[in-house]
């Protein structure tokens, strides 16, 4: 359970203030001893939250590189999914009230970023002889971004707030548009059977999802069809 704490002014680091990071550190401990773990504390003020909102919102989607994000913080499902324990200045609910209804400018901006990755790879040269020597490494990130974009483009599609790393597939069954049986598919992709040609019957995985993904696209978004790079 992540619990999320805004402020306004800078709070006092831990050379101005050693006395108050002692008492927290040592709270810390007490709860550890509780048999509750507390990762530690991440400060957001108020105005660089409002910042990065409006940079989303206006299409700016950009994510925020953190080491503990696959694919970088996006603040968006974050505060989306938040519930509210107290909010006396009506700060949080502004802010969820700016994510209702879903907006346009984000849906297009993720459909154009994700969609134009979808399009480079899929008859893209350097892919197919990536099979043909068999590299590993290669095909393992690849596999994973092409995943990352099939996602990231029917969360949009389906106007849902991407959730970052974790739980995609359990929205993915709830989603309206999305190509058939994709949990099974993305996980034999990521995770492939050890067998004779893995990574040939990999990339035909691949291929075919990103070729159904696009074709809803090309649906749901007319404007977003195979013909517009």
């Amino acid at each position: 359970m992540d619990f999320r704490f805004y402020h306004e002014a800078d709070l006092p680091g831990p050379d101005s203030e050693p006395e108050i990071w002692a008492e927290y550190h040592a709270t810390l401990e007490r709860w550890r001893g509780r048999g509750i773990i507390v990762d530690g504390i991440w400060p957001r003020r108020i105005d660089k939250i409002s910042s990065a909102l409006e940079r989303w919102l206006s299409g700016d989607i950009k994510a925020e590189e953190m080491v503990w994000c696959v694919w970088g913080y996006h603040i968006l499902p974050d505060l989306h999914h938040q519930m509210i324990i107290d909010d006396p200045y009506g700060v949080v609910a502004g802010w969820k009230r700016r994510l209702q209804p879903y907006p346009q400018s984000l849906k297009t901006a993720l459909l154009k970023k994700h969609l134009a990755s979808l399009r480079y790879w899929r008859p893209d040269y350097h892919y197919a002889n990536k099979v043909k020597r068999g590299d590993v490494v290669f095909l393992a990130g690849l596999s994973a971004r092409l995943v990352h974009d099939v996602m990231q483009t029917l969360f949009a599609l389906n106007e849902t707030y991407f959730v970052g790393d974790g739980q995609n597939l359990d929205f993915a069954r709830e989603f309206r548009y999305q190509p058939d049986n994709i949990e099974e598919r993305i996980k034999e992709i990521l995770y492939p059977c050890q067998r004779e040609n893995v990574f040939e019957a990999q990339y035909v995985a691949v291929s075919s999802l990103v070729d159904d993904t696009l074709r809803f696209a090309a649906e749901v978004e007319p404007d977003q069809g195979p013909g517009n790079q």
